[in-house]
């Protein structure tokens, strides 16, 4: 990510939970807010209901590669915290994507 850090810290993503506007669909939700950087912070959250390690870590990698690779369409100066819901566990490369710029794009953060 070239342009993006990530969000680690518990109070960090608490900030964007409590603040943040969210909107969700089928596969993904997404809290977002500005951070008043010039960078954007993305964070990501996948919950133990949606399967096991190798299907959680699969869909954080499948989301963090959408970001990056559209990285360059979204504003900047934003954290943004996705969080997969079960319905993506099925989901390939496209489906995450789409679904992760739809958000995107209800929250007009989209370029």
């Amino acid at each position: 990510m070239k342009f993006s850090e990530s969000l680690k810290k518990n109070k960090d993503f608490r900030h964007v939970y409590d603040e943040g506007k969210s909107y969700a669909n089928r596969i993904l939700v997404m809290y977002a807010m500005t951070n008043g950087l010039e960078k954007n912070r993305l964070g990501i959250s996948v919950s133990k209901k949606v399967g096991n390690s190798v299907i959680r870590h699969r869909l954080t990698r499948l989301i963090r590669e959408s970001y990056r690779l559209n990285e360059s369409h979204f504003s900047s100066g934003l954290d943004i915290v996705v969080i997969a819901r079960v319905n993506g566990k099925n989901a390939g490369y496209k489906d995450v994507e789409s679904a992760l710029m739809h958000l995107a794009g209800l929250h007009k953060i989209v370029k």
